[in-house]
């Protein structure tokens, strides 16, 4: 086993906060997400994700919150009150770095008018919109329960609630897709100026109901004229795919999603919330809270579930994992600030790579041909 140190420098700590309900389960959905029965219990999840919050608050030893992001389910089920009296006991809890990121999913078809304004009232400063597809066909497939007119309003709302800095999600490689259809979701987004784009292809995970009734998707042919067009159609306009799924406008890349990329930590809060935190005596723990929504209501003190550490002979591989991802890569000497480990026990896997023009020279960073086989790559390290 290789010595480790307590990793001297802490890395940067972000916060994930989870809303397990929806309206509606999509088959393609393999998230801890739960279709609304009745009213959403607002206060009581408040409480509860409090009550959870001061159990962690001994992993955070004062560090500042750099980022937050909401998932789901669907977060813009919950009021602009929720969010307002949640971030009031947050600042009341932790300290937050001056212009964290904070944001929040929000799905068209789910939004009272005004709703958008009380978000940036609340303190929300980001918005990543749940689009997934403009066609009516693909919308269908995918089991949304919006529409191309309803996903178009509830951007146009959004920038005039103040929001100028938003993600669009989108899939390609859908049922029946074509790659002109996926270049014109593409141009349908860009029209409304997001300074960001989560832009992935469909995947048919376990647990969900298209694993039991796969749906007929593109050829590899075809998938691969689909990210090759779309990409140029990008690039074109001025957006840079910086990881293996997320492009953005210069300087607008997600500060959240790239501590996670980074290896850095993170709190987590809500039912079936990950988290992942280095803590004073060189241990890094992965954490998890409680699945089922009921359960985590009804749990008195710590939510957490379960807890495992990253032990050293571990931590090379699952760092690597993660700065991959990364067009641009990192510094070599943030695998010893992120991990707590010299680069000696992956030196010659590194060296060996960069003689295949598989890394780069002097930076832990996939080559255009790394990226083909990044998953090959990565089993060096095994």
């Amino acid at each position: 086993m290789t010595a480790t140190s307590p990793v001297t420098v802490c890395p940067p700590l972000s916060l994930y906060i989870h809303v397990p309900w929806c309206v509606r389960k999509c088959p393609y959905c393999d998230f801890n997400s739960h279709a609304i029965r009745g009213d959403i219990p607002e206060a009581a999840y408040l409480d509860a994700l409090l009550e959870d919050l001061e159990h962690d608050l001994t992993l955070v030893r004062g560090r500042p919150i750099e980022s937050v992001f909401i998932g789901g389910g669907t977060p813009s089920l919950m009021t602009g009150d929720f969010y307002h009296r949640l971030f009031e006991a947050l600042h009341q809890r932790l300290s937050f770095a001056p212009e964290a990121e904070i944001t929040l999913e929000a799905n068209p078809g789910t939004l009272e008018e005004g709703r958008y304004e009380s978000f940036r009232q609340a303190g929300i400063n980001r918005l990543s919109i749940g689009v997934q597809s403009f066609h009516p066909e693909h919308l269908q497939a995918l089991g949304r329960i919006h529409d191309a007119q309803a996903a178009h309003r509830a951007i146009e709302t959004a920038r005039a609630a103040g929001f100028d800095n938003f993600n669009i999600d989108l899939m390609h490689g859908l049922p029946g897709q074509t790659p002109e259809q996926a270049v014109e979701d593409l141009q349908q987004a860009l029209a409304h100026k997001p300074t960001h784009l989560s832009w992935y292809q469909l995947t048919i995970e376990p647990n969900t109901e298209f694993f039991s009734r796969p749906p007929d998707l593109p050829d590899d042919d075809r998938l691969w004229e689909i990210y090759r067009k779309g990409s140029e159609f990008l690039r074109s306009h001025g957006f840079d795919d910086y990881e293996v799924s997320a492009w953005s406008q210069p300087d607008r890349q997600s500060r959240h999603n790239l501590n996670y990329w980074r290896f850095g930590d993170y709190l987590a809060l809500g039912a079936g919330g990950h988290g992942k935190v280095s803590l004073a005596d060189g241990r890094i723990i992965r954490y998890w809270k409680t699945r089922q929504p009921d359960a985590y209501l009804n749990r008195i003190g710590s939510r957490t579930a379960g807890t495992e550490a990253i032990e050293p002979e571990d931590r090379p591989l699952e760092f690597l994992m993660n700065v991959l991802r990364l067009k641009e890569g990192v510094e070599e000497d943030l695998f010893t600030k992120r991990t707590g480990l010299p680069l000696t026990p992956v030196a010659v896997q590194l060296e060996t790579l960069r003689t295949q023009n598989l890394l780069a020279r002097h930076r832990i960073q996939a080559t255009e041909q790394g990226q083909r086989y990044l998953n090959s790559l990565l089993e060096q390290f095994l």
